[in-house]
């Protein structure tokens, strides 16, 4: 079973392309789970089809400790095993802790069967409070995978991730397949964050370019691959998918200062 996380700034389409890329491997016949670690719980949304999944806090709010697996995980498109984590009531106490409690629980369920070929963290933002750190602290995810796009900001929280990375690597064992750029159409993106994933030494694993029909799914809570299998974006995810499936490249990687950061922004035109 390959546990893995993505991680990436806020906002870059980390739900998006988690759910449109374990689609790609549902569909390759590779049996996944999806745990959803962010409070606003959207991270299985296209994969159910829109349905409120009812996350792990709320539940051991209401119902206390004695939980049934079956109320915390539903089974989405191409029957992928589906788990929201959940946050804290607005305002009150910390959101990475909850990314804590819903994976211990659902290590006492017994949710991480020996039928899973694959395990996916869809985790909030930077690294930036040891809650949201816990997949690659404690090792629960051996594999991270980055979202990013060749706008200066996303690339800056790439890097602070993969400091997270390389500080847990020793302890942890966890390791960085590869940047995923989501593109946003910046000039010379490709080209931008392949000299930038190369700085990093590692590999940008796929370019998964804009469309509009993206959206088009999401507005019917869908993936791309469900609402639309014959379109070319449903075949880019696909081919994402086996790229992240036969990828054997895992390495501890090598952030760079903010100087070389902005020098390889220089160097690709978007720094003047």
């Amino acid at each position: 079973m390959r546990q893995v996380a993505i991680y990436g700034k806020g906002g870059i389409g980390k739900s998006t392309t988690t759910q449109n890329l374990t689609a790609g491997l549902a569909e390759m016949g590779k049996k996944v789970m999806v745990v959803g670690c962010d409070p606003k719980a959207d991270s299985t949304r296209l994969l159910l089809g829109g349905l409120a999944q009812k996350t792990v806090l709320d539940t051991l709010r209401e119902e206390g400790e004695d939980v049934d697996l079956s109320t915390i995980m539903k089974t989405g498109f191409g029957s992928i095993k589906c788990v929201e984590s959940g946050g804290p009531e607005p305002g009150v106490g910390c959101a990475g802790r909850g990314i804590i409690t819903s994976i211990n629980m659902l290590e006492q369920l017994g949710a991480y069967d020996d039928d899973l070929d694959y395990v996916f963290y869809d985790v909030l933002g930077d690294v930036v409070c040891g809650g949201f750190a816990m997949p690659i602290r404690e090792g629960k995810a051996k594999e991270i995978y980055i979202v990013a796009s060749g706008e200066m900001m996303a690339m800056y929280a790439a890097n602070n991730i993969s400091k997270g990375i390389s500080k847990f690597a020793n302890s942890g064992g966890v390791r960085l397949g590869g940047i995923i750029c989501n593109s946003r159409k910046v000039e010379n993106e490709k080209e931008l964050l392949e000299a930038f994933a190369k700085e990093l030494g590692t590999q940008l694993i796929y370019f998964v370019p804009r469309s509009h029909e993206v959206q088009k799914a999401e507005i019917n809570k869908q993936t791309v691959i469900q609402f639309n299998p014959q379109d070319e974006q449903a075949d880019e995810y696909r081919t994402l998918a086996k790229a992240i499936d036969g990828n054997d490249m895992f390495v501890i990687p090598k952030p760079m200062k903010q100087e070389k950061l902005e020098a390889i922004l220089m160097e690709h035109g978007l720094l003047e």
